[in-house]
């Protein structure tokens, strides 16, 4: 049976949602939401506040209220107040963060032709807000987009009865705190850069699992890692690299955790095929766009190259269509 192919007027809608995404990644890199989240304002007003081009301003603004973003009234616009808790910064709700990571993939997408043909990336062209706004956001967004889903992928996994994690690239600690909450009694350790870690830190000051928490700043390209873990996560990592990268970085894992230790390796997991799930030959081309050497991988490239760093038994305990696959193994 032949796949369904898609029409002429779905070809062209795809190729048409590259506008509102940027209506509304062009609000989050201006701080439209935060302007008129706590009154309404008139175009006049949001653009001074905005330091932007009135002119521009009045049809942005009309834009975003067009797909229902911003309430407009009596011309005066403001943030409806149930998307306030998703569009202003600082909310736990937040998903600001990754509508400023994706304009910040936009840019480089808009460039996939040139890519492919060169093989490299572009580039990299910064937001309105500078690099460093831009990699707080990419590691913002990483917990906007794990949080949600965390407490329910460590449930599916059951993970070990583990003493000690050692969180790889573990970021302002969103899984952390899931495995945490799966497992009581243990504690853990964030390795990943600085600026990565002091999120971390904000994330875990004043609650519960501060004192469980410790946290290890570091490049495992260049740094060992943090010894004695009896449990090993590494969430998202293998696929901004490629295979003899990650061989070297889970050799370092193997050489962390104390014997009979497992690791689990959250990723996208694709089938031989390549073609499937779509949303991993998607994500391919994000790899292809925005690192040197990433993609994506199956299990049995997967499974190789845990092996090939010592560990037995790999494992494919959840299998999903976007980033949420698991592969486990065990150190003998």
């Amino acid at each position: 049976m032949s796949p369904q192919r898609p029409d002429r007027r779905q070809i062209l809608e795809l190729t048409a949602s590259f506008m509102p995404a940027c209506v509304v990644g062009a609000a989050a890199e201006l701080d439209v939401f935060r302007v008129t989240a706590d009154r309404p304002l008139s175009a006049a007003e949001a653009a001074e506040r905005l330091r932007a081009d009135l002119r521009a301003t009045t049809i942005l603004l009309d834009a975003v209220a067009a797909m229902g973003l911003l309430e407009k009234q009596d011309g005066r616009y403001t943030v409806p107040a149930e998307l306030r808790p998703l569009l202003v910064e600082g909310s736990p709700d937040s998903i600001l963060p990754m509508l400023r990571h994706r304009m910040n993939c936009l840019r480089g997408w808009a460039q996939l032709a040139w890519v492919t043909r060169a093989g490299f990336p572009g580039p990299r062209v910064s937001s309105i807000r500078g690099p460093a706004a831009d990699r707080a956001a990419f590691v913002a967004a990483m917990h906007s987009a794990s949080g949600p889903v965390a407490d329910d992928l460590v449930a599916r996994l059951g993970p070990p009865p583990f003493e000690h994690l050692l969180d790889v690239g573990g970021a302002s600690g969103t899984w952390t705190l899931a495995l945490l909450r799966a497992v009581p009694g243990a504690r853990a350790t964030i390795f990943d850069l600085p600026d990565a870690i002091e999120q971390a830190r904000a994330r875990l000051a004043g609650t519960e699992f501060e004192p469980r928490v410790s946290l290890a700043p570091g490049d495992y390209d260049t740094d060992d890692l943090p010894a004695g873990a009896d449990f090993a996560w590494l969430s998202a990592i293998c696929h901004q690299h490629d295979r003899q990268h990650n061989r070297a970085l889970l050799a370092k894992v193997f050489a962390a955790l104390v014997p009979g230790g497992r690791i689990a390796v959250r990723d996208v997991v694709m089938e031989t095929c390549r073609t499937r799930p779509l949303r991993g030959a998607m994500f391919a081309d994000n790899m292809l766009i925005n690192t040197e050497t990433g993609g994506t991988f199956t299990f049995q490239e997967l499974a190789e190259d845990l092996q090939s760093a010592g560990f037995v038994e790999p494992d494919l305990r959840i299998q999903d269509e976007a980033m949420n696959s698991v592969v486990t193994a065990r150190k003998p």
